[in-house]
């Protein structure tokens, strides 16, 4: 990290924004469960506690973890996190979309309520020259980094009631991701010509 003051379990950015995580917006409670409560289950299951009490028997409700490494394409994603998700009362993750390969998109829903943005820089796309140099640190990107695209990577939390559909989210999450091809190279130069209706993200977004 090149600040020590935001380190966390999540080393594949380089100014992740976890201090945001507790969204000031308001969410209804669900199984008299408090937002602190589903907070810290986020981050038990994005970080795979192996500890951690099922939740229909904690909390009386139910999360998965959706991970991917394809990027998604920006306009299918753009409209997936504009669409209501039955029975999801929070989610939260990390992202990234094939027109903006070297940043690392945060999202985070409470209730109807959605935002999303910058967290950071992956570290694929950081010259090595600006990584850390401790054992620790490079241990930990190097257990992250994988294949073709490093340490990017699509990881999002879903938090719900017991009707939350988890086929149909993956399913469709699946449908947003850039199809590769099963032969030959991959050409991401024409990602660049995607659609891309997110804002622009600024570095100062990740500070915030």
């Amino acid at each position: 990290m090149t600040d020590s003051s935001r380190s966390t379990h999540h080393p594949f950015v380089l100014q992740p924004v976890l201090e945001n995580a507790l969204s000031t917006c308001a969410m209804p409670r669900a199984h008299n469960t408090s937002l602190l409560s589903l907070f810290s289950l986020w981050v038990k299951e994005l970080n795979g506690f192996k500890d951690h009490v099922p939740e229909t028997e904690e909390y009386g409700v139910r999360s998965f973890v959706y991970r991917a490494r394809s990027p998604f394409e920006p306009e299918k994603l753009f409209a997936f996190f504009n669409k209501t998700w039955p029975h999801v009362i929070r989610a939260k993750g990390f992202f990234w979309i094939a027109t903006r390969p070297q940043w690392c998109g945060e999202v985070s829903m409470a209730g109807s309520l959605i935002r999303h943005g910058l967290a950071g820089s992956w570290w694929a796309a950081v010259p090595k020259k600006y990584w850390p140099t401790d054992p620790e640190h490079l241990a930990m990107i190097e257990e992250r980094t994988s294949g073709l695209f490093g340490d990017r990577k699509q990881e999002l939390v879903f938090i719900g009631t017991e009707g939350m559909d988890e086929a149909a989210i993956r399913a469709e999450l699946d449908s947003l991701l850039v199809q590769l091809p099963t032969t030959g190279d991959v050409d991401t130069k024409e990602w660049a010509k995607l659609p891309d209706p997110f804002p622009e993200w600024q570095r100062a977004q990740a500070a915030e």
